[in-house]
């Protein structure tokens, strides 16, 4: 196949190359069970022309369109045809609550977008929302209609490389979501990294369950597929989160080769799936289990290993990546086949800003290599001097290359700062400028990647840096008691440590609750040399989380301060307590 310069034409050219290969699986659930519907290449692309002949007509071309779907085939036929068309796809969240309706309508508010793809089951309610919230000149259409589009009427659109393919929505973990502007050249170079790093080719399924307005879910689980000719299956986050095991039982049923997700979801499957549900499970197809979008934990990729051996998981397929919206997806991985590599870090180093291994009795933190770096330049730099570091030295991540996107749709300045940095003193010769990915990490003398935390969210305090996802993680190992939690500072004359955490029902006992959060300060004691954190018990569901599930500490410690936080204990100096406006604790009945 020749070198394609848009998405458009991998998918045109795999049609007509492969028809009827069943290109995307989707794992349907009705009562209780879950049911294939497939789709093979040649469906896909007479979907996409059918989409894209009826919306060429509301002047899409260059413009973005909202994509409002539940899980499943329309989303991707829909999603395909605003390529076909020349429009600029924007993959949202189908509401289900205050917090994802307000998402939206930020998404409506920053895009300006006037027309809004979605099934008949959603339409009128859509529709609704968007005249009550007063968005003008809206029109909202149910693709699945019959008689939408007809496919022999389609236009082809001339669309160059450098024209947009789509906006991913940040997930929020630090900032209100942004509209990053991915183009065609971008989704191809970064397939490209894909490729080149996991070894996938046509022969591959790639199995999950992650949404599709996901960076992950959508250009890895969805898309990836179609770049290189293989098969996608795919079962909706509801699906998965009410029964982890099924995940597992797709990966077994359709030989899966490559799939994962964030950290979280293997932890889910270590809690949630019984020894039952485990008998039977046939893993051994499963070559790349990848762990990203959130800090991988070295003890999830062992025990997940080791849980799973009997079913045929090797180790080597536990595959720590890194990647970011803002360069598409993808920046690093590991060789496929090679262990993953962890570090016992010098804890006392990494706070210094270096990453070395722990001499023998030394307090260690465990850091999971997240692999190389391929066909994009990464530099680590002092984000204040913007120096390039040695290897070893923890800075921001930088990252040169194709994949980098083309910046925040409607914010040329913030691009221009985030999109376009220029290393003062680089090690070696630059060429352009780089993205400022606000991650922070360092590189070995291996050219291994480790990524240690967000630069907006290092917690300071004595002049030691500290990230909060190791506080949050020892936390959690406390006991099952212990849910979600976020670690963050707030400003009471100095740096006061907070930590508001969820536990799970079934400890109301105010005792209990009592001997919960003074175990929490004698573990940020012991381990951190911290040795009065205030610590806040909440209920589960109260620390903010982005979609896919990463800790918005950003946005918790704005709800602390408001008071909008319900707490059923704390432990709290007083010179905290009176930064945080009035409110109520919880009644002992808002955990029974």
């Amino acid at each position: 196949m020749r070198e394609p310069s848009t998405f458009t034409e991998v998918v045109r050219e795999r049609a007509q190359a492969a028809a009827d290969t069943v290109a995307h699986v989707f794992l349907r659930e009705r009562d209780g069970e879950l049911v294939p519907e497939q789709s093979s290449y040649a469906e896909l692309d007479t979907a996409a022309r059918r989409i894209a002949h009826r919306i060429q007509g509301y002047g899409v071309k260059g413009q973005p369109v909202v994509l409002l779907y539940p899980a499943g085939p329309q989303f991707l036929q829909a999603f395909l045809g605003c390529l076909y068309a020349g429009a600029v796809a924007v993959p949202a969240t189908l509401p289900s609550g205050h917090g994802q309706l307000e998402r939206l309508g930020g998404i409506i508010r920053d895009t300006r977008a006037t027309l809004f793809l979605t099934d008949t089951a959603h339409a009128p309610e859509i529709s609704l929302w968007l005249a009550m919230e007063g968005v003008p000149d809206t029109v909202c259409l149910a693709t699945d209609t019959a008689g939408f589009g007809d496919p022999q009427a389609w236009q082809p659109v001339r669309t160059g490389a450098d024209e947009l393919a789509f906006l991913q929505y940040t997930s929020g973990s630090t900032a209100d979501p942004r509209g990053v502007m991915v183009s065609h050249a971008n989704l191809i170079a970064n397939q490209q990294v894909i490729q080149q790093s996991m070894g996938t080719t046509e022969r591959d399924v790639l199995g999950g369950w992650l949404p599709h307005f996901h960076d992950m879910g959508l250009i890895l689980h969805l898309l990836h597929p179609l770049f290189v000719g293989g098969q996608a299956v795919q079962l909706s986050p509801t699906s998965f989160l009410k029964r982890p095991v099924r995940w597992l039982k797709a990966i077994s049923d359709y030989g899966v080769t490559a799939g994962g997700g964030p950290n979280f979801c293997y932890d889910l499957c270590l809690r949630r799936i019984t020894p039952a549900q485990q008998q039977g499970l046939d893993l051994s197809s499963w070559r790349l289990a990848f762990n990203g979008a959130e800090p991988v934990r070295s003890s999830t990729l062992e025990a997940f290993a080791a849980r799973f051996a009997e079913n045929g998981l090797r180790p080597e397929a536990l595959y720590p990546c890194y990647g970011l919206a803002e360069a598409t997806l993808m920046v690093s991985g590991p060789v496929p086949g090679e262990a993953a590599t962890e570090l016992a870090a010098d804890a006392a180093a990494l706070e210094r800003g270096r990453l070395t291994p722990a001499a023998e009795g030394a307090a260690t933190r465990p850091v999971v290599s997240v692999g190389r770096v391929v066909d994009l330049d990464v530099r680590i730099v002092d984000p204040v001097s913007r120096a390039e570091l040695a290897p070893g030295e923890v800075g921001e991540i930088w990252v040169g290359g194709d994949s980098v996107a083309q910046g925040y749709w409607h914010r040329p300045n913030e691009s221009r700062l985030t999109f376009h940095a220029t290393v003062e003193h680089p090690l070696t010769p630059v060429a352009g400028g780089f993205l400022r990915t606000g991650d922070l990490g360092t590189v070995d003398e291996q050219d291994r990647l480790y990524v240690t935390g967000r630069l907006k969210e290092t917690i300071i305090i004595n002049g030691r840096n500290l990230f909060p996802q190791d506080i949050e993680w020892a936390i959690r190992e406390l006991g099952p008691a212990f849910s979600f939690g976020a670690a963050f500072t707030v400003d009471a004359g100095v740096e006061r440590l907070v930590i508001v955490q969820e536990v799970r029902a079934g400890e109301a006992d105010w005792s209990r609750l009592r001997e919960k959060a003074t175990a929490v300060q004698a573990l940020i004691g012991r381990e951190f040399a911290i040795p009065a954190a205030n610590v806040l018990l909440v209920k589960p569901g109260s620390v903010a989380r982005t979609t896919s599930g990463k800790i918005r500490r950003t946005r918790t410690r704005e709800r602390f301060l408001l008071g909008e936080l319900t707490g059923a204990y704390e432990i709290l100096e007083p010179e905290v307590r009176a930064l945080v406006r009035p409110g109520e604790l919880a009644g002992l009945g808002a955990w029974q």
